[in-house]
């Protein structure tokens, strides 16, 4: 896997260490401000040598010719428009540069997202949530510099000079060869130093993923911390990161100031030559007065652009290493899709499960050890065995969620691996251990089970779930708004919702996961008796811990760890 990434990295890369390729592909917004780039680069270069020629015939003609204000209205108009015309091209770059960010933003936003559902809970796997997330708003946001000022500056850093030097050329070739043989100090220069910054750049934000995963774990976990008086030391953790990310931050600003000294330093060094040999010449006589001027005014004009692109190319480091962790995302393998419609209802066909086994990628231990049994049409088969047997895990490959390693899932005597995913889970209902309820209303919760269904099928699934006297008990009844994950509910109204939306959703087959795990006596027998009620003419596979959940049960499979060799 990680050859494979790298061999991509190689094949989809950056063009000239400039341009990502994968960028003009995944955002298709990137092309149209290149070639917007260029034109805007080439009409730069055009007023630049404008200015420099105007304002020359400006000087010259006032201190040499002793032309008064009359007759130099002409060429200072002209150079009040070359300045205007610069200002102008300047301000159109930037609103063009932002425009495609937003779009190129949006767009990149939008694959990461439709990538990450359509690989499933791999990726979560592979890349903690709380790093996904800061990948796709803060990190993306970054690409604002690299829009606005590292990517025109790229093209105006190969327009500009080769336009300078080649118009020095034809009337000052001493100056010419200065200026080409001295260029070329700035980009080793810039190489040099990026090499630094971006691998300061990289553990920059990985530090930041870090931070915000850890934070994240924190906030869901704060309850259980509270509880086992573990808050402070993880606050400590997070003080810790934290500083850690302010000095890798702080000793990347510091390498950028550095670097831009450097710079400022070669171009004022070189544009000195220029001017000693300009000098000398001029006072020799071998060198007309307006072309000298023309000279000096120029040279300065033909760093500046290599000098702005090594300031912008740190404000955009970071916004380039989170677009290539975007396009690592993106350029994963997605998990194979079965092409098969037509699911058999599976409380009808037998559901048979043959040597299954499940280890994760990078782990030597199995998550699910091989297990065979079967599932017979509308039967309540309960998975019970010690935390760690991998009874999650048989639920994930059910769910469609989970590869497995060995073995596989028939149903009706087909692979579950040929049925397209989203037609299959269509015909299933999934309560897990922990339900995630949305900031709205329990009419809404619920409704997630089957978005149409009417008001008399939503509180006829209130009442199935026991759920009516919490209900009763909210101000303004089943639309009285919860918070993110059901803040306002105990645990098992928590549950006592998940248990409405699948019995809304009246799918065939039924997946539980311990429905009844960390609940007291009262609130476990109301989930009970909401359960005993939902799995009538269902399949009904249920990952039961307690006694009670097995009376419901017509067959217990038992599930064993891994045997760990003394």
């Amino acid at each position: 896997m990680a050859a494979s990434r790298k061999q991509r990295k190689r094949d989809g890369g950056r063009s000239g260490g400039a341009v990502d390729k994968r960028l003009l592909r995944y955002a298709r917004a990137t092309r149209t401000f290149m070639a917007l780039s260029v034109g805007l680069g080439a009409l730069t270069a055009l007023l630049v040598l404008a200015q420099a020629w105007f304002l020359a015939q400006v000087v010259a003609g006032a201190f040499i010719e002793h032309k008064d204000l009359q007759q130099l209205r002409l060429p200072m108009a002209l150079l009040l428009a070359a300045v205007a015309g610069r200002a102008l091209t300047v301000w159109t770059t930037e609103r063009a540069a932002h425009r495609a960010s937003a779009q190129a933003k949006s767009e990149l936003r939008t694959a990461l997202v439709e990538r990450i559902a359509q690989s499933g809970p791999a990726v979560l796997d592979e890349d903690k949530t709380g790093g996904l997330a800061v990948l796709a708003t803060s990190g993306v946001d970054a690409l604002d510099a690299y829009f606005a000022r590292y990517l025109p500056q790229v093209f105006l850093a190969v327009i500009v000079p080769v336009t300078v030097i080649a118009v020095i050329a034809g009337l000052d070739w001493i100056s010419a060869l200065i200026i080409a043989l001295t260029l070329p100090l700035i980009p080793v220069f810039m190489a040099l130093v990026g090499a630094s910054t971006q691998a300061r750049t990289d553990r920059q934000i990985k530090t930041l993923q870090a931070l915000a995963g850890h934070f994240l774990d924190v906030v869901i976990g704060l309850p259980t911390l509270k509880v086992f008086g573990r808050a402070k030391s993880q606050a400590a953790t997070i003080r810790e990161i934290t500083d850690r990310y302010r000095r890798t931050t702080m000793d990347t600003l510091r390498i950028a100031f550095l670097s831009s000294l450097i710079l400022e330093l070669l171009a004022t060094i070189s544009v000195a030559l220029v001017a000693v040999a300009v000098g000398l010449r001029l006072l020799g006589g071998h060198l007309e007065f307006r072309t000298a001027l023309f000279v000096l005014v120029l040279a300065p004009e033909a760093y500046l652009p290599l000098r702005l692109l090594g300031t912008n190319y740190h404000a955009s480091a970071e916004g380039m290493k989170a677009a290539e962790q975007v396009f690592d995302v993106l350029e994963r393998p997605l998990p194979r899709r079965g092409t098969v419609l037509a699911v058999p209802d599976p409380s009808k066909v037998a559901i048979g499960v043959h040597e299954l086994g499940v280890t994760y990628p990078g782990r030597r231990e199995p998550a699910l050890r091989p297990i065979s049994f079967s599932i017979e049409p509308g039967a309540v088969l309960a998975i019970a065995g010690p935390s760690g047997c991998g009874k999650s895990t048989l639920l994930g490959v059910l769910l469609g969620l989970v590869a497995p390693s060995q073995g596989g899932i028939t149903i009706g005597g087909i692979d579950l691996a040929e049925f397209d995913p989203d037609a299959w889970r269509s015909r299933l209902a999934w309560v897990p251990q922990r339900p995630h309820l949305f900031a709205a209303t329990i009419d809404e919760n619920v409704r997630l089970g089957r978005p149409d269904a009417s008001p008399e099928d939503v509180a006829r699934a209130i009442h199935a779930a026991r759920l009516d006297d919490v209900v009763d008990a909210l101000p303004d009844g089943r639309f009285t708004r919860i918070g993110e994950r059901g803040a306002g509910l105990s645990t098992g109204q928590r549950q006592r919702v998940a248990l409405a939306r699948a019995y809304l959703r009246d799918a065939p087959l039924l997946l539980l996961d311990e429905p009844t795990a960390n609940l007291d006596g009262q609130t476990e027998a109301d989930v009970l008796e909401a359960v005993a009620d939902l799995v009538v003419n269902r399949t009904v596979v249920m990952v039961a811990h307690r006694p009670a959940l097995l009376t419901i049960a017509d067959r217990v499979v038992h599930l064993q760890p891994e045997v760990v060799p003394s």
